[in-house]
């Protein structure tokens, strides 16, 4: 019965429902309960977006070869504009993650944020609508009008709720972001003029020849390496997660970086297969430079989230290298790593946020001996942490294992570059968790932390929890990319 329900439309404008009955909440001042009825729409809100994607995850076909729920009317019928949903293992496997981080982002700053509280909930509802209808489009247009409008409600988030830099951090991110897509953007009214039409499936079947697909490509990848972070684009980040809100950075380094990924196997190497091919040596390369570079900025870090925001470039180039194997393990472990860190990423700025609120300082040399003071704050950490470094039996493990697998067989140098990374980051994070758990105390604030509260304990639980079930069954997540990586391998082929 649910084929029959527009239920990609539903759980995707859901949020936006939301957004606007908080709206309609009285604003008057004397009434006491209207802050607490507009965190209280925004999670109901977002926790029935999240059912709704159960819903969807219960009734999808594994099995299934092609797109799922397709829902298919015309837009711009003289422009060949279609309104086309459909979701594959590899989109279904992002929008879960998103409506499962998104209520965490709204319990996470059910205290925290007093200032414009209204405005705040429907960025974020606003921002899931979004992100959701990216991961849901069929067509090059509507997919662009989602893929930008993320900046919309993201910039303001930054802008407004940020810290001290806020402005120059929101305006550096969406110009950054913006600038990078003009030119995807004229990909995409180039093709609509050649194939007539910016249905996936149509320009899927139109066969663009190699000098054509490598203006194509580049058009494309530009938009999608700025989104990743790829380097030598990625100076936009550490500035927009250390001003943004806790919340923010979560969602940032938790769904917003993987819009870049989701595009390269989306459009990239489906669309402009021998123009991938060209570009692996490049790809390689530049995601080399990334793990090793970031790595390293990394470890002179003394601001926590700088240090997490360059240890999220050196991850996601474990994901652009995946990608261009052109192989299952990679594809396999390009997608479970983005997966992977999106849950680890979260957790790790929950923490920071945590810490933050305690001490509001973020200067790693001011924590110390953490493991007296918040012993089961430091558990947690500590599963987060050994999930960053890629430990056997967490899910940061499988994604990179599969990863260096699948690029052995291509390029070993490669493999052994990329694989430095593994050492760099037990150096970095185990430093990290040393410093704060174990080492010796500066800040005399910190003497009055209070241990984790209940609304920490259930952000906290879930986010642990997959992280060392996906470690120990990485079946759950790989059995989503079956077909997906297949029909790309073949495309490739």
């Amino acid at each position: 019965m649910i084929s029959s329900w527009p239920i990609l439309s539903i759980t995707t404008f859901l949020p936006l429902c939301g957004a606007f009955f908080i709206i309609l909440i009285s604003k008057e001042s004397e009434n006491n309960n209207s802050s607490f009825n507009v965190k209280t729409v925004a999670l109901w809100t977002s926790i029935m977006t999240f059912l709704a994607s159960i819903i969807i995850l219960i009734n999808f076909d594994f099995n299934s070869k092609g797109f799922q729920f397709e829902e298919i009317s015309e837009w711009v019928p003289k422009l060949g504009i279609v309104y086309h949903f459909g979701i594959d293992g590899i989109s279904l496997s992002f929008i879960l993650l998103t409506t499962f981080l998104i209520p965490i982002c709204i319990l996470l700053s059910w205290n925290s944020i007093n200032h414009r509280l209204r405005e705040y909930m429907i960025s974020f509802l606003v921002l899931e609508t979004f992100i959701i209808g990216m991961f849901c489009s069929l067509d090059l247009i509507v997919f662009y009008i989602f893929f930008e409008g993320v900046l919309i409600p993201m910039f303001l988030i930054i802008g407004i709720w940020g810290g001290v830099n806020r402005v120059y951090a929101a305006f550096k991110f969406f110009l950054y972001t913006l600038l990078g897509s003009v030119l995807m953007l004229i990909a995409i009214i180039y093709i609509l003029n050649v194939v007539g039409s910016s249905d996936l499936v149509d320009v899927q079947n139109f066969d663009f020849n190699f000098y054509t697909q490598i203006y194509l490509f580049l058009a494309f990848m530009i938009s999608f390496a700025v989104k990743v972070p790829m380097w030598p684009f990625h100076t936009w980040l550490p500035d927009a997660h250390v001003e943004a809100p806790t919340a923010g950075s979560v969602i940032l380094a938790g769904v917003l970086l993987k819009m870049g990924g989701y595009g390269f196997l989306r459009f990239s190497l489906p669309l402009f297969p021998e123009a991938s091919q060209f570009f692996q040596p490049i790809i390689f390369f530049l995601s080399c430079v990334a793990i090793i570079y970031t790595s390293l900025v990394a470890f002179a870090q003394t601001d926590i989230k700088k240090l997490i925001a360059y240890s999220s470039v050196a991850h996601m180039g474990f994901v652009t290298i995946g990608i261009f194997t052109f192989n299952t393990q990679g594809l396999d472990g390009a997608v479970f790593q983005m997966i992977s860190h999106g849950l680890i990423s979260g957790a790790l700025f929950l923490s920071i946020g945590v810490l933050y609120e305690r001490t509001h300082t973020r200067d790693i040399n001011m924590f110390g001996n953490y493991a007296s003071k918040m012993p089961r704050f430091s558990v947690f950490l500590m599963i987060i942490t050994l999930g960053s470094v890629g430990l056997p039996g967490t899910s940061g493990f499988i994604g990179e294992i599969l990863v260096l697998m699948a690029v052995w067989s291509i390029n070993p140098l490669v493999t052994i570059m990329a694989g430095l990374s593994l050492i760099l980051g037990a150096i970095y994070m185990l430093r990290f968790y040393r410093k704060i758990v174990f080492g010796y105390e500066t800040n005399k604030n910190e003497l009055k932390v209070k241990e984790l509260n209940l609304r920490e304990y259930s952000l906290f639980l879930p986010l642990s929890f997959f992280i060392i079930l996906f470690g120990i069954f990485p079946n759950i997540i790989l059995n989503f990319f079956i077909h997906p990586h297949s029909f790309i391998i073949n495309s490739i082929n």
